[in-house]
């Protein structure tokens, strides 16, 4: 029986020296680039088909994204312990095939005339959440095929690809429903899925299952470990209500904003695509600024104050018109501004969060993080379209968008804000005399 070690990171078979030679890691590679273009365009390309085609309204709006938000609600933390006895390739390629096959089946339907918004919600809740299981097949799908060594340049290029994708997504989306049909659109869509599948078919290492022990770990148990130890402690326990707090109210901004953008700005799906698409440069732009901001201001300063700049940005544009020529270029900006700010408080909230888990908590702590961060994102949804509907589109966006703000309150009511350039060290654990 192989080792554990062997088991896990590949090393039962020769692996190249240089990353990008190894054939299967291309074939990931190339799986999960396209995997994530489709991903991405599709949640822009859902939504729109329901506002261009199906001239669906406020709520039906907030509905359809909470429909397919809450497979991250229902299935993340099962998924993770499930995945970990499965073989991460058939995972992807199974996944890969029911997203193509499904917006395949859509496009036909909405070329016939029979895709009508409750067929809608079954396919937004279907892609999300056969979504989530390939997410979590492809981050631990890497461990297993190369070396341990090779890891750091193998996650830098996934998830560079990933960031690419989140720029590009968006844009491709949009523009895919302007120069097509919304229902070719959608059937383009699948031709990302159907590369994925194609792709990561020909990865020809074969993982080894997971050996089950006769007295497996309660999963209910772990996870139960996981929520005390994150709300025993109270960095972590307000980054989990800073994020509940954020992620619920973006949810109910962005529902609102899809349809503020075409309907009270006239921008067409080319235009919406590329104000979305902004956020991905501001998004680099942070990840270098936090090598080096936080460690030079501090750790607490830098959360407060750049939550703070990219999440009162939205507050501008209630106030914009479509007849003005600033129009787009302040949306671009504003994009530009929360991806900056945005991903300096996720790099930085990911390393505090690092610095104060112990070892064999990590991956515990993580998880209770993400699924009470994006716990409530269904509802806030659903709160965007009621916004929308009963209060007007402009006030519904200015109470969405102010309602953010309360994420960098309550970092700066904790001792969050106090954190100085050192990072912290786990309660009872020396410091380490490595750190800078």
């Amino acid at each position: 029986m192989p080792s554990a070690s062997s088991a896990v990171s590949g090393s039962d078979r020769p692996v190249p020296s240089s990353l990008w030679r190894d054939g299967d890691f291309r074939r990931l590679w190339v799986g999960q680039t396209a995997s994530q273009l489709g991903e991405h365009a599709s949640l822009l390309m859902l939504p729109l088909f329901a506002v261009l085609t199906l001239d669906a309204g406020a709520g039906q709006l907030g509905v359809l994204r909470a429909v397919g938000q809450a497979p991250i609600l229902l299935l993340s933390l099962l998924v993770g312990a499930w995945v970990d006895r499965w073989r991460t390739r058939t995972v992807m390629v199974v996944t890969d095939a029911g997203r193509t096959l499904a917006l395949c089946a859509a496009a036909l339907a909405g070329l016939l005339g029979w895709l009508g918004l409750p067929a809608l919600l079954v396919l937004a809740f279907a892609v999300g959440a056969l979504s989530v299981f390939f997410d979590v097949a492809y981050q631990a799908s890497l461990v297993r095929l190369v070396r341990r060594d090779q890891l750091v340049r193998g996650n830098s290029a996934l998830e560079g690809s990933r960031s690419a994708a989140q720029i590009g997504g968006p844009a491709l989306g949009g523009a895919l429903v302007s120069l097509l049909s919304a229902p070719l659109a959608v059937a383009s869509g699948a031709l990302f899925f159907a590369l994925s599948f194609l792709s990561i078919r020909r990865i020809r290492h074969r993982e080894s299952i997971p050996e089950r022990a006769r007295r497996p770990p309660r999963t209910g148990r772990r996870i139960h470990e996981g929520l005390r130890f994150v709300l025993g402690d109270t960095s972590l326990r307000t980054v989990c209500l800073a994020s509940a707090a954020f992620q619920f109210s973006f949810a109910a901004m962005m529902t609102v904003y899809l349809l503020f953008l075409p309907r009270e700005l006239h921008l067409s799906g080319t235009a919406v695509g590329l104000t979305l698409a902004a956020t991905g440069p501001g998004a680099l732009l942070g990840s270098v600024l936090a090598a080096h901001l936080p460690s030079r201001l501090g750790h607490g300063a830098v959360l407060v104050s750049a939550a703070a700049l990219a999440d009162g940005a939205f507050l501008c544009v209630p106030a914009l018109h479509a007849s003005s020529a600033v129009t787009l270029p302040v949306l671009l900006a504003v994009g530009f501004v929360f991806g900056t700010g945005g991903q300096l408080v996720n790099v930085t909230v990911m390393a505090v969060r690092q610095a104060v888990t112990p070892d064999g908590m990590q991956g515990r702590a993580a998880a209770t993080i993400t699924f009470v961060g994006m716990g409530l994102t269904p509802l806030g949804s659903l709160l965007g379209g009621f916004l929308a509907q009963e209060w007007g589109l402009r006030t519904g966006l200015l109470v969405a968008a102010a309602g953010m703000l309360l994420s960098p309150v309550l970092m700066a009511l904790s001792p969050l804000a106090r954190l100085g350039r050192a990072l912290p060290v786990p309660a009872g654990h020396a410091a380490d005399p490595r750190s800078p």
